[in-house]
């Protein structure tokens, strides 16, 4: 997310009541997660495993838990609880606005597009030109649609990341200030779920096509005429290339990615990244000739060893 105006670092501070290293001035223009930043970013870290990941990323404000040397170019902002005053300038900067009235305009819609009844349209949400957006859908706030988009019924753009920190009493719910964005030519069955980014988008990408019961988590990023079918489940922050085929009930972890034109067979489950051209089954997934092999060869045991008796 990109602010409307630069910051100075000591009004971040004084947002989130925190002490900082760095000049007072240093520009913060932006806060996002660690895979999609940029300079003037801020990104949070408050686990010793990832500091080195965080203070080494492109992001040039680093939200931490623990004083450690300021990188050069850099500046840090020290709290004793990241994930907290990471949610507090979300609350700041991207709050959730409401859908107040029904005769309140708060969205675009472009020429020759179709709205069936009973969709909510979210404040923000643009939609192109030629899209077919079917009964039941939900836009959610900031999501872009576009043009000759057809979304089927029951689906839902832009819920909230599955994003949780583990507390004494609970798990505490990282906010989503992102959106989802929706290229031209894509079209998305009935009753899919697509999360919005935490910080950034999740992209699907032009002519991608997506079956019925359909779920992306946030920030994954799909690439040109991807194919996925029923059933499929993506995690966040996973990346998949143009024209990869993901056939039905495939599982896809966290951060992997999904080369160009890989063929994914139904119900793998994916542990790692998958090469360009690849074609995967089973779980963990591996080459579909050799795994087909194994199987044959597993079918062939009980034989074996009653012959071998």
């Amino acid at each position: 997310m990109k602010f409307s105006r630069t910051y100075q670092l000591q009004e971040i501070a004084s947002i989130i009541d925190c002490e900082y290293i760095g000049d007072p001035t240093f520009p913060v223009t932006g806060m996002n997660e660690i895979h999609v930043v940029t300079p003037g970013d801020i990104v949070f870290v408050d686990h010793p495993k990832y500091y080195d990941k965080a203070l080494n990323s492109h992001a040039t404000i680093i939200l931490i838990n623990k004083k450690v040397a300021c990188p050069s170019g850099k500046a840090l902002l020290i709290s004793d609880d990241p994930f907290r005053d990471f949610n507090t300038l979300t609350q700041e900067f991207k709050p959730f606005i409401a859908f107040a009235e029904a005769e309140s305009k708060t969205y675009k819609i472009g020429k020759n597009s179709t709205v069936q009844p009973n969709t909510f349209i979210a404040p923000g949400v643009e939609i192109g030109d030629h899209c077919i957006i079917h009964s039941n859908v939900s836009i959610n706030n900031d999501c872009i649609i576009g043009d000759y988009v057809i979304i089927h019924s029951g689906t839902v753009i832009g819920t909230d990341a599955f994003y949780y920190k583990r507390r004494e009493d609970g798990y505490d719910k990282l906010l989503s200030n992102g959106r989802v964005v929706i290229e031209d030519h894509v079209e998305i069955g009935a009753l899919c779920t697509i999360d919005r980014g935490v910080s950034g988008d999740t992209t699907i990408g032009y002519g991608s096509k997506l079956d019925n019961q359909v779920h992306i988590g946030h920030d994954t990023v799909l690439g040109k005429h991807v194919l996925v079918a029923s059933q499929v489940g993506i995690s966040g922050c996973v990346v998949i290339e143009d024209e990869a085929k993901l056939w039905g009930q495939v599982g896809v972890r966290s951060d992997v990615t999904i080369g160009k034109g890989a063929e994914l067979l139904a119900q793998s489950g994916i542990s790692k990244s998958i090469p360009a051209g690849a074609t995967v089954f089973g779980t963990p997934a591996s080459n579909s000739k050799e795994k087909f092999k194994e199987l044959a060869a597993v079918r062939m045991l009980p034989n074996f060893i009653k012959n071998n008796k």
